[in-house]
Parts: structure tokens; C-alpha cells; sequence
């Protein structure tokens, strides 16, 4: 990603963010909502020296239905890998993963880049071991509705034109709905003071494409990923929905582990874990099912400095602690 002097950003919204990481969320209950497989002959949970149970868990960035599915068969495939109990734990919402993952209540987690960022910040040691072949070069598109008014354009300078419209991001704390489209609109020398009211948070990307399609929103930040496979299922109506604009690159989503993996769970499970994922392969059935959940080809190796420039990023914005 080509570096920009980084704007000074308002603090828009800033309340309402500190105020809703102080009242988080609690894990969802397992049980029937999540995957779980057992690939070795324990029995327990996780959190803690002696786990029997390698828990992980993900960002809630799309529907929990899909979610469940997808994180169910990495569950399996990290059991049969790792010789262990893979037990997927679903959350409410961004920084619910981040908490968990803190605690040890997760020791690997799905995270996005600034999540990612954030875990790494309060846990020394975790470790970014795998990105999607699409996660180094990752794009966010700006949408709106056709009523709006608004006109695709190819340059960061063109959203300008959003001023007096309705926005909506996605979560409060996702790289792609939020921190890097506004990093994006404050290189543009827009700011959120400009748009028409305070922006909304969807919560999600998928929920950001249907309130922008329906109208309850102007225009939208949206993970390219998700816009893609959403035009694809043909689920959603966005026949009144345009892409304005595509962002430029940057990194994004990864798979992050605690640094005690090995030690609660044996030395070398991390590596056998990271194996699993960088060996996924489109030719077998099973792995080509994952990978199209995913929206990937294949996985590939992460590093952490890899993120740095997002890191410099949310403490413009106030998104680290």
C-alpha cells in the first residue's frame, strides 16, 4: 500500500465506541450454534495450562449462518491436523473476538486487520500465521443507491461528492467498513462532520449492502469480498445499488495465534495448525469447500509487520489503546 501523510482525524463518534468497549458482549453459547470436532481422545474446554480443547473463533462480519458452516469445517480440519479437540466459538460482535482472544478464552482467531492489530497490542507474542491470497491487496468499495444521485469515480478525491449524504459503515471496528473508508474520505479532505448526520454501523457488510440497497442509507462501506459473493448468490436486490468507487490496497483479514498455543497444547501445534492452512488445496473437494466459503484461492503465510501501516492508521483514529 502506497503510504499517505496521515490526516488528523476527528474524533467522531469516539464516545460511543469507548463506551461500547466497556460493556462487552458476552461469547454466544456453543452448543448447536458452533462446529466442533474431536480429533484426539480428551475431553474439556479451553481457556488454560491442561486444555484439552483448542478453541477458535472468528469476526462476526457476515451471517452467522454462513459463519457457523464455514468456522464448523475449519474446526474439523484443524482437529484431524492437530490431533486435538477443535471446538468453534461464535461471538456477538468485533471486539467481543478481541476480549476473547485476551483472556485465552480462544487461543486462534479469524481477525481483520485492525482487530488483528488491537489483539496484538494486548497479547505480546500472538502472531499472525496465515492471510488469504487475497488479504495482502484488499479493497473497499464505497456503494450507494441509485437515488442518491451519485456518479462512479477513480480517484480518493472523489469523495467529496458524498458530503450531505447518508453513510453507513459496517462494524465500529472493522478494517474494511470502517477504518480504512475513513481513512480513505479524510485523505479526500471529507469529514464525517460533512455528511448529512452522524454515519451509521451495521454491524456487518452483508447488513451494510441491505440497508444501502433498501434505501435506509445513501451510500455504504463495503468489503469487496462480500459485494462480490453477494452479487454472485443473487440474494439481495442491488439492482438500484452502484459501486462508486474502489479503494486502494491494503492488508486485512488473518488467522492470529495466542503465543501459549504450543505450551497448553503440545510443541509444534501452531506450526501444524499454520500447515493446515497454507496446505489447503482448490483440487480436493473438502479443502475447495472451505476455500470458496472464504472467498479465497488459497492461504498463505502472514506476518505481523505486515500491518504496521494499519496500525498507524487506528492511532490516528483512536482505535488502539
Amino acid at each position: 500500500m502506497t503510504r499517505h501523510p496521515l490526516p488528523a482525524v476527528p474524533a467522531f463518534d469516539r464516545r460511543r465506541l469507548l463506551l461500547g468497549g466497556l460493556a462487552l458482549p458476552l461469547l454466544a453459547a456453543c452448543g448447536g450454534s458452533g462446529g466442533s470436532s474431536s480429533g484426539g481422545s480428551g475431553s474439556g474446554s479451553g481457556g488454560g495450562a491442561g486444555a484439552t480443547t483448542l478453541t477458535i473463533s472468528a469476526i462476526p462480519d457476515q451471517d452467522p449462518e454462513l459463519l457457523n458452516r464455514l468456522y464448523g469445517s475449519v474446526a474439523d480440519g484443524f482437529a484431524g491436523a492437530a490431533d486435538l479437540e477443535v471446538e468453534y466459538r461464535p461471538v456477538t460482535d468485533y471486539t467481543a473476538v478481541v476480549r476473547a482472544f485476551q483472556r485465552g478464552d480462544v487461543y486462534l482467531a479469524w481477525m481483520g486487520g485492525l482487530t488483528g492489530v488491537q489483539a496484538r497490542a494486548l497479547v505480546e507474542g500472538a502472531t499472525a500465521i496465515a492471510q488469504r491470497d487475497i488479504d495482502a491487496d484488499f479493497r473497499s468499495l464505497f456503494i450507494a443507491n441509485r437515488s442518491a444521485g451519485l456518479e462512479p469515480f477513480e480517484d480518493v478525491a472523489g469523495l467529496t461528492a458524498l458530503a450531505g449524504k447518508t453513510l453507513t459503515f459496517g462494524s465500529e471496528t472493522s478494517t474494511s467498513g470502517r477504518l480504512m473508508p475513513t481513512y480513505f474520505m479524510e485523505q479526500a479532505g471529507l469529514s464525517v462532520d460533512e455528511l448529512a448526520g452522524p454515519p451509521g454501523f451495521s454491524g456487518s457488510h452483508d447488513a451494510t449492502i441491505e440497508a444501502v440497497a433498501s434505501g435506509a442509507f445513501e451510500v455504504g462501506a463495503v468489503n469487496e469480498q462480500v459485494w462480490a459473493a453477494t452479487e454472485e448468490a443473487g440474494e439481495v436486490d442491488v439492482s438500484d445499488v452502484v459501486v462508486l468507487f474502489r479503494t486502494p490496497g491494503y492488508a486485512d483479514y488473518h488467522w492470529l495465534a495466542r503465543p501459549d498455543v504450543d505450551e497448553v497444547f503440545g510443541a509444534g501445534t501452531t506450526q501444524r495448525l499454520q500447515d493446515y492452512l497454507l496446505g489447503l488445496d482448490v483440487g480436493d473437494p473438502e479443502d475447495a469447500e472451505v476455500l470458496e466459503l472464504f472467498g479465497a484461492e488459497s492461504f498463505v503465510e502472514a506476518r505481523d509487520s505486515a500491518y504496521d501501516e494499519l496500525e498507524e492508521v487506528a492511532r490516528a483514529q483512536g482505535l488502539l489503546e
